[in-house]
């Protein structure tokens, strides 16, 4: 092997019984999606909700994620399907490569509320939920890209350079052999986001959708940077590729939202009526009432402690017995 560089897979299709492919880049993309779904469905049930909660949600969210993605990621890149030479009928080509992710966000979301709404969930929670998993998904999926050899950056001479074979050079670089590993640059940088949303959403208990807030200001301001290193053919305005011109909008709507929204965790309890019901992590509601994660046996997250120096309630009257206790 030569240490160099990195060195792109030799294939991105196997073929089973040989006969059915199986596609490197779709199944990073499927990975992802699991990996997201297990993530939230962890974060979910130490919040409240009954097992298999993720599940109802992703069957919305994922299929408008992906077409989401796709169509965002034709308009964006038209050039290929309507440009000279191009196909039309290869928008429909989703295994060769092209999602974006600003669109899988958009139209994922638009899922998510279908399904929350159906199980009487708040959107917000769920998007909490998921703050550190969808960049997890993200870094997986975007092996898919080294797979297709695809979306790299420019001319390279470095040892983490990656080698592009000849038929996937394009037009101007023909003779050129490294690039700037894009699809690594990413990978690295969401799995930064996710450990950073999880870090500070351990400490700060978001609420309201301030985690997802957060996931989307660190990931629009690495996608920025990583867009301006890759030289695949996109749409440009004013000198920036649209998908930076995406970045500058989703970061200032991030932190406008982190500004202007407040409000502490939810959880969620079971109410009088036996529906679950979201209530505040630290609030008489969620102390009284059993949560569902009590009678589905999982362990309590944090999230339904006090948050860190955060005194414990008191009665409105402050009066105590003496040995301590409550009256």
């Amino acid at each position: 092997m030569d240490l160099a560089s990195i060195p792109s897979p030799s294939k991105s299709v196997w073929y089973l019984f040989g006969t059915i492919p199986l596609r490197g880049y779709a199944l990073c993309i499927i990975a992802g999606i699991i990996l997201a779904c297990v993530i939230t469905e962890v974060r979910l049930r130490r919040r409240g909700a009954p097992p298999g909660t993720v599940i109802d949600i992703a069957l919305w969210a994922v299929p408008f994620g992906i077409v989401g993605a796709r169509i965002y990621h034709v308009i964006t890149s038209p050039e290929a399907y309507f440009g000279q030479g191009g196909s039309p009928v290869k928008a429909l080509y989703i295994w060769e490569g092209g999602l974006g992710i600003p669109g899988a966000i958009l139209a994922g979301a638009i899922g998510a509320w279908i399904g929350a709404r159906r199980l009487g969930i708040p959107l917000s929670m769920v998007a909490d939920a998921l703050a550190p998993g969808l960049p997890v998904a993200q870094a997986v999926g975007r092996l898919g890209n080294w797979f297709n050899q695809e979306l790299y950056g420019g001319p390279l001479n470095a040892w983490w350079a990656v080698e592009i074979s000849p038929e996937n050079r394009l037009p101007g670089h023909l003779n050129e052999a490294t690039y700037h590993p894009t699809f690594l640059y990413e990978l690295l940088w969401n799995l930064g986001v996710a450990l950073l949303v999880w870090l500070l959403d351990r400490k700060f208990k978001f609420g309201k959708g301030r985690a997802f807030a957060l996931y989307v200001l660190a990931y629009g301001i690495g996608r920025f940077w990583i867009e301006g290193v890759r030289i695949d053919p996109a749409e440009a305005f004013l000198g920036l590729r649209t998908n930076q011109w995406m970045s500058v909008v989703i970061v200032i709507g991030s932190l406008v939202y982190l500004f202007l929204v407040r409000g502490k965790r939810d959880v969620l309890v079971t109410g009088e009526d036996g529906r679950l019901v979201a209530v505040a992590y630290d609030s008489p509601e969620a102390t009284a009432a059993p949560a569902a994660t009590e009678k589905t046996g999982v362990a309590k997250d944090e999230a339904e402690e006090p948050a860190g120096d955060e005194p414990e309630d008191e009665p409105a009257d402050g009066k105590t017995a003496e040995d301590g206790k409550v009256l």
